[in-house]
């Protein structure tokens, strides 16, 4: 176990053993549906605190290699919603794990934050697969070079990808040589089973293309099928009110920001997210 290949899964474990959790598991069953497809592409985009970073480390924890992830979500929605199947990608790939706002910062050039980078997952994956010859100058290369001698595609994994954007804001070639280094490190590599990242704002363009094309986003506005994964639904609420004896969710809406009426009777049909924003 490493820092970014294959990273503990503590901080899943600790949100699943919190007094309030709310399971979302079910959302791996349709992120595995473009597992080793040309949908592999998976971004999205949501205000703080919606989230994201809990999936990010629910995913790491699922597809990773991690003795205890079995008995972490055998009990969960995933394995109860679909008995025959929640466990068919369980712990078969190396997932790759980067919180970018560790790499980009304010007063370091983006060509030294990638460097730094690729510098620590090869250093990671040269420990894992000694044997194995690589270029330490050329990330991709040896990725493909891993993935030939372990036979296990990777899962990359990226919190907040759009740290530059919102870091250097101003650095418009730093955050061309940003994009360029994830379109090559994610774009048509037959090492990729997935990438997944999450960030608040969409994909970045420059210029008259994106370097980011291949990605299907999945924003607050077009949550598409993950839909019931964005914030809690209604039904979730109404579970948590009951289990801590709060009032119900039609009173929780109004006192909170009069989003919700009691006339409104199609209420329980949509997602309801109870955060203001």
């Amino acid at each position: 176990m490493s820092i970014y290949i294959n990273p503990s899964i503590q901080a899943f474990e600790e949100a699943v053993n919190s007094d309030i959790f709310v399971d979302k598991t079910e959302m791996i069953l349709d992120i595995n549906c473009v597992i080793g497809t040309k949908q592999k592409y998976v971004s999205v985009s949501r205000p703080r605190r919606f989230g994201k970073t809990m999936a990010a480390d629910m995913f790491c924890a699922y597809y990773g290699k991690n003795k205890k992830a079995k008995s972490l979500f055998k009990e969960r929605k995933i394995a109860k919603s679909s008995p025959g199947e929640w466990d068919k990608h369980l712990g078969k790939y190396n997932v790759i794990r980067l919180l970018m706002t560790d790499f980009i910062k304010s007063d370091r050039d983006v060509t030294e934050s990638v460097g730094t980078i690729s510098h620590r997952l090869l250093d990671e994956l040269s420990e894992m697969y000694p044997d194995v010859s690589y270029d330490e100058k050329d990330l991709f290369y040896s990725l493909e070079k891993f993935y030939q001698k372990s036979k296990k595609q990777f899962v990359i994994v990226i919190d907040e990808w759009d740290a530059v954007s919102r870091i250097r804001k101003d650095d418009v070639e730093g955050q061309k040589i940003y994009l360029d280094f994830l379109r090559n490190l994610l774009k048509d590599r037959i090492y990729l089973a997935l990438a997944y990242m999450t960030g608040i704002l969409p994909i970045k363009k420059y210029g008259e293309h994106s370097a980011l094309n291949m990605f299907d986003e999945y924003s607050m506005i077009s949550p598409m099928v993950l839909a019931r994964y964005t914030g809690f639904t209604v039904e979730e609420v109404d579970e948590l009110c009951e289990k801590y004896n709060m009032d119900n969710i039609i009173a929780l809406g109004i006192n909170y920001d009069g989003s919700l009426k009691s006339t409104d009777k199609n209420y329980k049909k949509h997602s309801c997210v109870i955060r203001k924003f």
